[in-house]
């Protein structure tokens, strides 16, 4: 819905997609309030050590270069095919961006946003109606210390992402026995395997769940720690059938690094060293912690039980929908996504997230006027979310609440290169 300067805009989470978002949005006019729970590109500093598939050109704007060197005459931007690590993306881009004038005013950091309503309004009232703009969006907000405030904007953007919320390892996709009472001690992400965690992994057992390209990167780093000590041990478990291997190849991968990471990652699967062992078609049914070790119970015919001394569950994440329980949102029952995004993206199904096509404007619309999702949470489970599709998202959406079609800042920017 159109929406005119100098309305306010809130917007949910200072990540990529969110300081990209907030930019766009002070280029045009508009005030915007960035609300982020944690640091500045909380989830990038998890993983500053792993090192990106895509070039440096399809993570960054135009638009956000442009304020870095308005901001920095002296600023370097990297190489435009530059492959940054997650640390180096932070200090030589996504930090600078934050730092500007545009935006670094309108940050709140250390501030959790606790639920997003309607003024006057409740979700069942008014269904599908656009009247419902007339009445400003209600932010129940939680500072560090504890104190609870209300903030209200005419525009909520919600780009939280859903690196806080990772998937259950459990057979089905439910916890399994005993997860839950562990969730604080399962790694769920990119343990510094090869940095300050080492101590953690070497010379130790380590169980290794999920067939992804973070599982991957794991599998990698792990075996790196096996080749440079004597009693490193690797058991590696996923879905998919024993025969396969544990990544889809792409063929013919545009992403070298990604085609270099896969090859790797499944000759490890069928290789012949006993201290790398690989486990298919099966899951994790329980596990519990005994004398500093845990005992995982896995499927199978028969079944086994494993002891080893720490466990990585690489088993994907899921957004956050507590947020905008009372708004609403159109959802889709597989993804969790927004429904009209969710069924174009099942309707360009491919392997490949460098075959998405661009979704739209119309994609990113809700029965909720004026509420938005954008970046990895409005991919909902859906894993293939690239920096560039969120850009995509921004340009589109602002056509949207700008009422201008074709509006397109990044192209009237100089580009990288």
């Amino acid at each position: 819905m159109a929406v005119d300067t100098p309305a306010r805009i809130a917007i949910l989470g200072a990540g990529p997609i969110g300081l990209e978002t907030a930019l766009y949005a002070r280029f045009l006019g508009y005030e915007v309030d960035i609300i982020e729970q944690g640091r500045i590109g909380a989830s990038v500093h998890d993983w500053s050590d792993v090192r990106m598939f895509s070039p440096f050109h399809m993570n960054c704007s135009s638009l956000g270069l442009a304020a870095i060197e308005a901001q920095d005459p002296e600023y370097q931007a990297p190489a435009k095919d530059a492959l940054l690590t997650g640390g180096e993306w932070l200090t030589r881009y996504l930090l600078p961006l934050a730092q500007t004038d545009l935006l670094n005013d309108h940050i709140q950091q250390q501030t959790t946003v606790v639920h997003v309503g309607r003024s006057q309004l409740r979700k069942r009232d008014l269904p599908a109606d656009d009247s419902r703009h007339s009445a400003d969006f209600r932010i129940l907000l939680q500072d560090a210390d504890g104190t609870e405030r209300i903030g209200t904007s005419d525009v909520v953007i919600d780009t939280t992402g859903v690196y806080s919320q990772a998937n259950w390892l459990g057979v089905g996709g439910i916890p399994a026995v005993g997860e839950r009472q562990l969730r604080d001690q399962i790694h769920y992400r990119l343990p510094a395997i090869l940095g300050d965690q080492r101590d953690r992994f070497a010379e130790r057992t380590t169980l290794l769940i999920g067939s992804g390209y973070t599982a991957a990167t794991n599998a990698v780093a792990l075996n790196n720690l096996i080749s440079e000590t004597t009693d490193t041990q690797v058991i590696w478990l996923t879905r998919k059938p024993a025969g396969t291997g544990p990544i889809r190849s792409i063929p013919d991968d545009r992403l070298p690094e990604r085609a270099a990471l896969t090859a790797q990652a499944n000759a490890l699967a069928h290789g012949s060293d006993e201290r790398f062992r690989y486990l298919g078609e099966t899951g994790v049914l329980s596990i519990e912690q005994r004398e500093g070790r845990y005992h995982v119970e896995i499927a199978g015919d028969p079944g086994e039980t494993l002891v080893v001394d720490e466990v990585i569950a690489n088993v994907g994440f899921r957004p956050d929908l507590s947020l905008f329980q009372e708004l609403q949102v159109h959802q889709c029952y597989a993804s969790e996504g927004p429904m009209k995004l969710a069924a174009t993206l099942l309707a360009q199904d491919s392997a490949d997230c460098l075959d998405q096509a661009a979704t739209g404007p119309d994609s990113l619309l809700n029965p909720e006027p004026n509420f938005y999702l954008l970046g990895s949470k409005s991919y909902g489970r859906n894993s293939n979310f690239l920096f560039a599709h969120g850009l995509q998202q921004v340009r589109d959406l602002f056509t949207v609440i700008g009422d201008r079609e074709g509006l397109d800042l990044y192209a009237g920017m100089k580009h990288l290169g």
